[in-house]
C-alpha cells in the first residue's frame, strides 16, 4: 500500500469512529487519539523508557503526556525547532528549570520555555519518541508525509547524539497499529515499541538504524532552509 493511501485510510477511520481527539480533524497530522494518557503510561512502565535520562521527542498533541511524564519523572527532554529552520535546531527542556511542567510540554509553551540549541550542545540521546500515523509490526513508520522525524535522527546520528542502540518509541491507537507493508528507504527509521492503550509491543524493526544524512536525497530548497544541513554540508 502507498503510504499515502494508507494516511488516508487512517485519518478517516479515526474520525468516523470517534477516536480522534482534538485537534480536529485527523487528516494531515500526527493524529490525536482517546487513549492517548494510556498509551504513555505503558511506555512509562517500559524498561527503556526507566533507564533513559535524555529524550527527544516530536511535539505533537498525542505525545503530550509523555512529554509530561518525562519531565516529572527528571527527564531531559528535545524537541526539534519546527521545520528544523534555526542553527540552534532543537529545543532543551531541562526538568530542573522547568516550573509549569503543563504549559512548557505544549507546542507554544516550549517554544517560550525551552533554551534553543545546537547539536553540538545537546547531551547523548538514549530514547526517541516519534508521533506517527501508522506502524507496522515490522517496525515501518508512516508519518505525515514531511520527512522531518527521520532527518532529524540523520542530523544528531552526524553528531554522534545517537546509533543503533538508541531505542525508538511510538505511542498510538490501536487503528494505526496495521498488518499491511509498508514501503521504507535506508533513510526510514525504524520503531522498536508501540505502544497502544490496550498494549506494549516489540516490533520485528532491524537493529540497524540510518547512519546518518543521505545527501544525494537533499534537495536544493531543502538545504537552503535548514541552516545546519549547510553547516555539515560545509564541514
Amino acid at each position: 500500500m502507498e503510504k499515502q493511501e494508507l494516511r488516508e485510510r487512517i485519518w478517516d477511520e479515526l474520525e468516523k469512529s470517534g477516536e480522534s481527539r482534538f485537534p480536529y480533524p485527523p487528516h494531515g497530522r500526527i493524529p490525536n487519539f482517546n487513549g492517548a494518557d494510556e498509551a504513555a503510561e505503558r511506555l512509562a512502565a517500559n524498561e527503556a523508557w526507566q533507564n533513559a535520562d535524555v529524550i527527544k521527542s516530536n511535539p505533537d498533541s498525542p505525545q503530550l503526556p509523555v512529554r509530561r511524564a518525562a519531565l516529572r519523572q527528571g527527564k531531559t527532554i528535545y524537541m526539534a525547532v519546527p521545520r528544523l529552520r534555526d542553527e540552534k535546531c532543537f529545543l532543551r527542556l531541562d526538568p530542573t528549570e522547568v516550573e509549569d511542567v503543563d504549559h512548557a510540554t505544549t507546542i507554544g509553551g516550549s517554544s517560550e520555555v525551552g533554551v534553543p540549541v545546537g547539536p553540538d550542545e545537546m547531551e547523548p540521546v538514549d530514547l526517541i519518541v516519534s508521533g506517527s500515523v501508522a506502524v507496522n509490526e515490522e517496525g515501518a513508520r508512516v508519518g505525515k508525509g514531511e520527512g522531518y522525524s527521520d532527518l532529524e535522527f540523520a542530523i544528531l546520528r552526524e553528531f554522534g547524539l545517537v546509533d543503533d542502540e538508541t531505542t525508538t518509541v511510538t505511542t498510538l491507537h490501536e487503528t494505526q497499529f496495521v498488518d499491511e507493508a509498508i514501503p521504507t528507504t535506508p533513510q526510514d527509521v525504524p520503531i522498536e515499541w508501540v505502544f497502544t492503550p490496550e498494549r506494549s509491543v516489540r516490533t520485528e524493526a532491524s537493529a540497524r538504524k540510518p547512519s546518518g544524512i543521505a545527501w544525494e536525497e537533499v534537495t536544493d530548497e531543502r538545504m537552503a532552509e535548514i541552516p545546519i544541513l549547510e553547516r555539515l554540508r560545509g564541514e
